[in-house]
């Protein structure tokens, strides 16, 4: 396994990995390799990453831990605690916290505004919430899984709500202490001084850069933790005994079985539980050998991370009490499959199988995106280059006579609709969120998509009246 990953690294230039694994309620295994940050320092077993979406499985606990406390009931409408939540449609009344913690509130994932953000003050996570107010539920409240990262924050603030604590306060008392997640942090502050590892993002498809990019507080409970591959191996061994970390215990063996739960089909054999994806754990059987009958595969519980700048992956094997977490501090925000069969191959690895080649599953608009973006942004320049040759007086022409053609006005007023188009419409429509985002969390992209929908919404207009009144000077003259 450590071979596969160190191949991996070399081959796909991954800035750095740790991975660590655990059995019957002991880690079995832990190791690291690569780099933190720009300076070299090396990523370890100990070193914060942000988490991406694996800190759903965190908010997952603190949730259940306050339904055992018996503040929060999981068939109450959000409404019971929370009396000014309400989305723009009336049947949001109808959600409540299983229907969060399933995924199935009926909420779009492209409510992920909050990723734009980068604010850091506590109050952020209600205002995230409260910001929901005119989102459109996308289906009936419990009738279908769409995932949303919106689901977990309203959960994340009932959790702070009803607990009368900051909801970082609550998981770094009730849930990082207990399981002695000391590399473990709510905010970003926190993370980095504990030396945190830089993020790496993947550039024009061609070089690993380190990036920046927002996590903000509003995104706390659903995306925007911090935590190392050891650390996150405790909470994979709290969970694999029923709740219980050493002599802590964080939750009930039976919460934890509502927890692993499988209630909401996703698509195929894939179902969700409480934080976690389930599926047939096909990678125990050999490919080379004849197709198993799924239903006497294991259950594999598993649940991956994404971030701009950051690949995170968790998976559990109840029957087996095995675990693996699995931390990268960078993403190719291109080609996200590539880092996912990392993640695949690690548990055929596991069951004593051969990694297989990863596939690309990513459409050409995704794998092409900061491709197309420059390409979109070299004709948004050299439409405005034409324009200050074509408009422009030029030495033999003193009375300023512009002749533009007509053809080529028309080929830009095109251009620019196209532009804004693919930008405020197609984009976000394909990747399911907003343009500011994409901005933000695909840093190759955002560099050339800002200056693009700059030329598309503010030289059209005097671009177009100049032409006119070159056009009507042209005319007039003798």
């Amino acid at each position: 396994m450590d071979s596969f990953l160190q191949e991996q690294i070399g081959a796909l230039g991954i800035p750095g990995a740790a991975i660590a694994v655990v059995r019957d309620g002991v880690r079995v295994h832990a190791a690291a390799f690569g780099r933190a940050d720009d300076f070299g320092r090396p990523l370890t077993a100990q070193t914060p990453v942000l988490l991406a979406s694996t800190s759903k499985t965190l908010t997952a606990i603190a949730v259940l831990q306050q339904v055992e406390a018996g503040r929060l009931r999981l068939d109450e409408p959000v409404q019971t605690y929370l009396p000014w939540f309400t989305l723009d449609d009336s049947r949001s009344s109808a959600i409540t916290l299983r229907h969060l913690l399933h995924q199935a509130s009926g909420m779009a994932s492209k409510d992920t505004a909050f990723e734009a953000s980068d604010t850091q003050v506590p109050e952020a996570l209600e205002e995230g919430v409260r910001a929901l107010g005119d989102s459109p539920l996308a289906g009936e409240p419990g009738a279908a899984f769409r995932y949303a990262s919106a689901n977990f924050n309203i959960l994340g603030l009932l959790v702070q709500t009803v607990s009368g604590q900051p909801f970082g306060d609550y998981l770094a008392q009730h849930v990082f202490r207990p399981l002695e997640m000391a590399h473990s942090h709510p905010t970003r502050a926190g993370a980095r001084a504990d030396n945190a590892a830089a993020g790496y993002s993947r550039w024009f498809g061609a070089w690993w850069r380190q990036t920046d990019v927002p996590a903000p507080t509003t995104g706390m409970p659903s995306s925007t933790l911090y935590s190392s591959a050891e650390d996150l191996s405790h909470e994979l061994m709290a969970l694999l005994d029923g709740g219980r970390y050493g002599a802590a215990r964080i939750l009930q063996p039976g919460s934890v079985e509502a927890m692993f739960e499988p209630r909401v089909q996703v698509d195929g054999s894939k179902r969700y539980a409480m934080g976690w994806f389930t599926r047939p754990l096909v990678e125990s059987a050999e490919a080379a050998t004849p197709p198993v009958p799924e239903k006497t595969l294991p259950l594999l519980l598993e649940h991956q991370g994404e971030w701009g700048n950051s690949h995170t992956y968790l998976a559990m094997v109840p029957s087996a009490r095995l675990g693996v977490a699995l931390v990268i501090n960078g993403n190719d925000t291109g080609a996200p499959s590539r880092l996912k069969a990392i993640d695949t191959n690690l548990l055929r690895i596991l069951h004593g199988h051969a990694p297989v080649p990863a596939v690309v599953h990513e459409d050409w608009l995704q794998r092409y995106s900061s491709a197309v973006a420059l390409g979109l942004l070299l004709a948004e320049l050299l439409s405005l280059w034409l324009a200050l040759r074509f408009l422009l007086p030029r030495r033999h022409d003193p009375a300023g006579k512009r002749r533009a053609p007509l053809a080529w006005a028309a080929a830009a007023l095109a251009l620019d609709g196209f532009a804004l188009w693919l930008c405020l419409i197609h984009a976000p429509a394909r990747f399911d969120t907003h343009f500011f985002v994409i901005v933000r969390q695909f840093p190759d992209v955002g560099i050339s998509l800002v200056p693009v929908l700059a030329l598309a919404i503010l030289w059209p207009i005097p671009r177009t009246t100049w032409l006119l009144l070159g056009m009507r000077a042209s005319r007039a003259a003798p």
